[in-house]
């Protein structure tokens, strides 16, 4: 398949004129090299690609690049052999907009290492509604499960649930046999979270605690919020539960004691998506394209854009306005 010369990408700059991000017309030489190209299908929006492409964090290693974490499309050349014309991939993670270009591009140069074949059970589309933040739901559960968390420990708790990780992990958890509490502290979005899958929604103040040790209440949890609510919801858990932080919306911070993890036999769990090794990359999408795949993923899809759209939906994410997830159609 043919090339064009010249393609849309939305590209991010930081030199003498300053940090600035928008659509430019690229060539396929000014990506960063790679064995695989796919002409992308979708891709998606992330708190990590709001901040890249706002310059509100310092994400990109290297200027100028193409932003978006996640990737998904047909390849249309390739130079190993694993990979021929026509195939459906999927990349999340994995240096994409941070040290090579990323997903917002009609192509994408991708490393072969990285790049997923799409499993059976998903599409292109799905697989970007998912993207790296349903990809950090299920990581999150994959290690929760393998520390033995189980349904009987009691329900797992979801901060910043109408988020994306959030959102998706409520549908995850609850598709995979768990008992879901959301907390949220959108008090409008409780029918959502219900939909999604949680029996329960649950305001902030819920972990609102100061004290070092609580009343058992949760089996354990993912967090997405930082600070003081994950210090509240680790002394919440029960007896040898699990709780995975995969976020920091709140605060990068941690003032705990070492009570529920002595007493309790309590986890805390680190879920960093965007390195994962390639064997547990693979059983986590096999995951999310069969036992693990949410029922409503429409219900997560809340908003569709093209790459026009992109900078609108960085300001509202950064504002604290996004609800579900956000998926790129080129």
């Amino acid at each position: 398949m043919s090339i064009p010369a010249r393609f849309d990408a939305f590209r991010i700059h930081n030199d003498d004129a300053g940090y600035r991000s928008g659509i430019e017309q690229v060539s396929l030489d000014e990506l960063a090299p790679g064995e695989v190209v796919i002409e992308a299908a979708h891709s998606s929006v992330n708190f990590k690609d709001a901040l890249a492409g706002t310059g509100e964090g310092r994400i990109l290693r290297r200027f100028p690049l193409v932003g978006g974490i996640d990737a998904a499309g047909h390849v249309v050349r390739s130079s190993d052999p694993a990979f021929r014309e026509g195939d459906k991939v999927l990349v999340t993670g994995c240096g994409l907009s941070e040290t090579r270009d990323g997903g917002y591009s009609r192509y994408v140069r991708l490393e072969s290492k990285w790049t997923v074949p799409l499993p059976a059970g998903l599409s292109l589309r799905e697989a970007m509604i998912l993207g790296t933040a349903g990809f950090t739901a299920a990581l999150a559960l994959f290690r929760m499960v393998e520390n033995r968390q189980l349904p009987a420990l009691g329900p797992l708790a979801v901060t910043g649930a109408t988020g994306g990780v959030g959102s998706l992990a409520v549908s995850i958890f609850s598709k995979a046999g768990y008992e879901v509490h959301a907390v949220s502290g959108k008090a409008d979005q409780h029918d959502y979270l219900r939909r999604l899958g949680a029996s329960e929604v649950l305001g902030r103040e819920t972990l609102a605690t100061v004290r070092p040790m609580e009343s058992a209440r949760f089996g354990g949890g993912l967090d997405n919020v930082g600070g003081p609510m994950l210090a509240s919801l680790l002394a919440q858990t029960a007896p040898y539960g699990n709780v995975a932080s995969a976020g920091l919306a709140a605060s990068a911070e941690l003032e705990a004691t070492v009570m529920p993890f002595i007493i309790r036999g309590v986890s805390l769990l680190g879920v960093a998506s965007a390195g994962t090794a390639r064997d547990i990359r693979d059983a986590v999408w096999q995951h999310l394209a069969s036992d693990w795949k949410p029922d409503r993923l429409d219900d997560v899809c809340t908003r569709e854009v093209e790459l026009a759209g992109l900078p609108e939906v960085f300001r509202l994410m950064l504002a604290g306005g996004s609800l579900g997830r956000t998926l790129v159609t080129f």
